[in-house]
């Protein structure tokens, strides 16, 4: 029987963007047990257990190093994510069955399939993210920018320093999915993912250099991947069959249709329940708060709640578990809506951007970008962090450089192996690129304590 979708201009199907070929291997494992998990689940798994993402716990969402329990962290954020993105899949892979019954009749694709795709790839969404969340990747992009790293950077082509120069925790992130360090460091790298998570994972599928001028597309405004893994994207690209954009030589490429659930979901939550934060913060007015998460919602004047709320905050929280079903069924039906289009490549927005309530969503943004993102304290903070990462970077770039020096010699012992004891034959990007995974896998505390530390301004203690 002929597979009946739509096609992408190279003949891309859903047959081919649903593959359970796993990234350095198509080989089974012994032992696996597919037939209880499945594959999918599986990279959800491996995700959840992985030291990447526990790091998350102390990687900052909203207000760095909270000291309040209920503010969320990186680590519960994605967690979120992973839920709403389960939603998204499963009421979209239902349909697309409906649509392609001979989805799973030859290719046994289950509903559960594409909400478990969705779910891993947002629960790893920010599992590159360095310390101090968004303001840690300027402050990365500003020191290679510096006039304390050109001397590190004359031996770097343009591709390399542009990875650099306009550092991405998108890329770093599937850097840590994929990267494996080599077999002398005696550590673990790369979580062996299926091609199909990686790509739906990959929200900007471009390398740095093919920039975009006057970005229109949601796709194109960031890259997904540094020099050293653009091979690996490109043939999971050609694996999947997912459309070329750019020129032959440029690994530019249109998304994985499942990486606009992805976005969708991220959006959702950081939409709602930052703001959430913002109101339980006190950062955002009770009342007008409550107010635009009721506009959401559009009930009838005359609806009638059985519900009695004796805190604003019970109402809150119903509120917000409300709306984010709301979202949850209206994205999912823009999907489906734009399925044609998305598999031929003429579909590129987020698809929260046509829910009914966009005007709304967007006062919320705006609201939580003067009140919440842009608090003095958040400010400080982030300020501080371009001066611990810009920091650590050049204290650590020293010490692999110039280790001719007794104080850099200490310095580089600092840092773990897998991260400088590379082959002889390793190229300058390369050792940066390893400088960088060091500085980017510390959490925000880790980060200032080291400062600290090789600042001589705290002594760590001695047991």
């Amino acid at each position: 029987m002929t597979l009946s979708t739509t096609t992408m201009p190279q003949g891309t199907t859903w047959d081919k963007l649903i593959s359970k070929k796993r990234y350095e291997t198509s080989q089974k494992k012994q032992g696996t047990d597919e037939s209880v998990r499945g594959e999918f689940q599986r990279d959800y798994d491996r995700v959840v257990f992985s030291s990447a993402f526990r790091r998350l716990q102390n990687k900052t969402q909203v207000m760095p190093m909270p000291e309040s329990d209920f503010v969320h962290t990186r680590l519960t954020h994605s967690l979120e994510a992973s839920v709403v993105g389960r939603s998204l899949g499963r009421i979209v892979g239902k349909s697309i069955l409906e649509r392609h019954p001979s989805l799973s009749e030859e290719k046994n694709v289950q509903e559960a399939d594409f909400g478990d795709i969705v779910a891993a790839a947002c629960l790893a969404h920010d599992i590159g993210n360095p310390p101090f969340g968004h303001s840690g990747e300027d402050a990365i992009s500003a020191y290679f920018q510096s006039e304390a790293a050109q001397p590190f950077l004359q031996n770097l082509t343009e591709a390399q320093k542009a990875d650099l120069h306009s550092y991405e925790g998108n890329a770093a992130g599937f850097r840590v999915l994929t990267y494996t360090y080599p077999a002398h460091c005696n550590v673990t790298g790369g979580l062996s993912l299926t091609y199909t998570t990686l790509a739906t994972f990959t929200k900007y599928p471009k390398e740095s250099l093919s920039t975009v001028v006057n970005a229109k597309n949601t796709s194109e405004k960031k890259y997904g991947f540094f020099q050293t893994e653009k091979e690996w994207f490109n043939t999971i690209a050609e694996e999947l069959g997912l459309l070329k954009k750019g020129n032959e030589d440029e690994v530019f490429y249109h998304r994985h249709p499942l990486a606009f659930l992805v976005e969708a979901a991220d959006d959702i939550c950081y939409r709602i329940i930052d703001f959430e934060d913002g109101l339980k913060l006190g950062l955002v007015p009770q009342e007008k708060g409550l107010q635009l998460l009721r506009q959401i919602l559009n009930d009838a004047p005359d609806r009638v709640s059985s519900l009695t709320f004796y805190d604003w905050r019970e109402e809150i929280g119903y509120l917000r578990a409300r709306i984010i079903g709301k979202l949850i069924e209206e994205c999912a039906h823009v999907f489906l809506m734009h399925e044609d289009e998305i598999l031929a490549g003429t579909y590129d927005k987020p698809l929260i951007n046509e829910v009914a309530s966009k005007p709304v969503l967007d006062e919320i943004k705006s609201l939580s970008i003067n009140l919440i993102y842009r608090n003095r304290p958040v400010l400080e903070i982030e300020a501080a962090g371009f001066e611990v990462l810009g920091g650590l970077l050049d204290a650590f770039m020293k010490a692999v450089f110039k280790p001719e020096s007794k104080h850099h010699r200490k310095l580089k012992d600092l840092i773990p192996s897998q991260y400088h004891q590379l082959p002889v034959e390793a190229t300058d990007y390369e050792r940066i690129i390893h400088i960088t995974d060091f500085v980017t896998s510390l959490t925000d505390k880790a980060a200032i304590n080291l400062y600290r530390t090789i600042k001589g301004i705290e002594l760590p203690k001695m047991y």
